[in-house]
């Protein structure tokens, strides 16, 4: 099965493709309704490629409306950051960004409607005594001692609220439906609450807000919308959503779907709870390169072209399950492979003197920037008798499967010679502070004729070119595969999810850009953290490992 059919294998095209062929629409609208209460992540990402990628495939249009109806958690940085992610994800939106908030005279209107058509009312409960009065899964609701208040009453007080002569929690504008509903959602739902908050478009305009069930289903009509994809648990809002549009004057009839979440093992997707991360400090903010944001992705070096292939590979479901998280690293590895240039990095760093190069003998050696892409183009690295190598590769005793270099034994250094470890010096905690070296001038790039044994091949980078850098390496921010299962998030957070280490890089890395990820050469792929480098400290985030890491998810669906 080609990607192709992978991506036009689901439940929500079959719908689309019969739709288009009965005539019921004859053009496909669809929506991306983010609420700018924090930044986009890898599960928005999902409902992204399948609203813009639906939309693109049968030519019809995406609209981008910002669900802008609860001022006390909503503000401009985010409104701009989710811009942003989406234009970098590469997908755009139909016409004008949209906002809730400009149908909030015509949403007043249609509230207006329902009140005179005797089906909403305003409750003078408290937010506490209308739980109650709501009821439970298994015993139905009771009505509100409210409820049978006239519509010439319900018209005045509705006036009121809006006029803003009732504290906040004091008055609300319910609908009225059924409280015996099996449908908690139906039992009389909220319409409008009062929140005494600013805006961050309409000012103090409004004193009175819809809630998103209202707001919604209007807003999809109001566009046009004929396909409106909703997760999961708005399925039994559905039930709410066709109420409200059966009983307002409004033509355009848009139809909800619902299609699975995003669960990605050792991972949270819980704006709420993401805040509370950043809220402890545990995190920088939300672009913290081990958040699960779109911000956070792209400064540690995630590709947009990865993160789309990874909503692919998934596919669109109506059962709900855990992805784990190597999936999503599958698809990065396999694209940074292909555009991802070399280069030479030192994390630990030991010095290695070669006594039998002088020290004046400096050599420029060209290597690949690509292995298997020549178009990629070429770099000269300096190579002296002082150079750096990892800590990790060097031993002074021989095991069976260690391929490195080894007191006594040779290795190969990266694209250069053979060098042959003739004995150490180390300082008074009897650590190696210099490994000494002989190498053979005969063996550049290539393999010696008289017989040496050479088995590994080590990366290196020349002591007086070394550009000092700082390596921050990141793990799951979480202990456990399902870090859901507990709202104690201080108790499952991983304590080692960073490290931090000093080293070195060659010198062609002093025009890095955050642009580009490079393949550090046997350590991974990193990229610049444009957050922190300066001019005079590089420092660069590993976007991942080179191969999978073993993981403990236990985790099966």
């Amino acid at each position: 099965m080609s990607k192709n059919d992978i991506c036009k294998n689901n439940f929500i095209r079959h719908i689309i493709e019969k739709d288009l062929i009965s005539g019921k629409h004859n053009i496909v609208h669809t929506r991306f309704p983010p609420e700018p209460n924090g930044y986009l992540h890898i599960g928005h990402a999902k409902s992204i490629c399948l609203n813009f990628g639906i939309a693109k495939d049968y030519n019809g249009f995406c609209n981008l409306r910002f669900d802008d109806t609860n001022p006390v958690a909503e503000n401009i940085e985010y409104v701009q950051s989710i811009k942003k992610d989406l234009q970098w994800l590469g997908f755009e939106w139909n016409g004008a960004v949209r906002y809730a908030s400009d149908y909030f005279d015509q949403l007043y209107q249609y509230a207006i409607e329902l009140i005179l058509k005797g089906l909403a009312y305003v409750d003078c409960l408290i937010p506490e005594q209308i739980r109650q009065y709501r009821g439970t899964l298994t015993l139905p609701g009771k009505n509100s001692p409210y409820r049978n208040r006239s519509i010439a009453e319900n018209i005045k007080l509705f006036k009121k609220m809006r006029n803003g002569n009732y504290m906040e929690g004091t008055a609300c504008l319910r609908a009225k439906i059924d409280m015996a509903s099996p449908l908690i959602v139906m039992r009389d739902p909220v319409l409008y609450r009062i929140k005494f908050t600013e805006h961050h478009r309409t000012g103090k305009k409004w004193c009175i807000y819809p809630m998103y069930d209202f707001t919604h289903c209007i807003s999809d009509a109001l566009e046009g919308i004929t396909h409106s994809l909703c997760t999961l648990e708005f399925q039994e809002n559905r039930r709410l959503y066709d109420w409200i549009l059966s009983n307002i004057s409004i033509r355009i009839r848009p139809t909800q779907y619902e299609f699975a979440r995003l669960n990605l093992t050792y991972t949270i997707l819980s704006k709420r709870k993401l805040n509370k991360i950043i809220a402890e400090n545990i995190v920088e903010g939300w672009d913290d390169p081990r958040m699960p944001t779109i911000s956070g992705l792209r400064r540690r070096g995630y590709t947009a072209k990865s993160i789309r292939e990874f909503c692919l590979r998934i596919g669109v479901t109506k059962q709900d399950s855990y992805v784990d998280i190597s999936a999503l690293e599958s698809c990065l590895r396999d694209d940074l492979n292909k555009i991802a240039p070399r280069a030479m990095a030192v994390l630990n760093p030991i010095k290695v003197i070669i006594e039998n190069m002088s020290d004046h003998n400096i050599e420029m050696i060209s290597m690949l920037n690509h292995p298997s892409n020549p178009e990629m183009g070429t770099r000269s690295v300096p190579f002296s008798n002082q150079i750096y190598i990892d800590r990790s590769d060097f031993r002074e005793i021989s095991s069976k499967n260690y391929k490195r270099l080894v007191l006594g034994q040779e290795v190969r250094l990266r694209n250069a010679y053979i060098i042959k470890a003739e004995r150490i010096e180390k300082n008074n905690n009897d650590e190696i502070t210099i490994i000494y070296c002989t190498y053979d001038p005969n063996t550049l790039k290539k393999n010696p004729i008289d017989g040496h044994k050479v088995q590994g091949v080590i990366h290196w980078v020349s002591v007086n070119h070394a550009l000092p850098a700082t390596f921050y390496i990141y793990d799951h921010l979480f202990k456990l595969a399902d870090p859901n299962t507990t709202d104690n998030l201080l108790s499952i957070m991983n304590t080692q999810s960073l490290t931090i280490m000093k080293g070195f890089v060659e010198p062609s890395l002093n025009t890095a850009t955050s642009k580009i990820t490079y393949q550090f050469e046997r350590k991974g792929y990193f990229c610049i953290d444009y957050n922190r480098s300066t001019f005079t400290n590089l420092v660069f985030n590993r976007t991942v490992s080179l191969r999978e890491t073993q993981t403990n998810s236990t985790i099966k669906y």
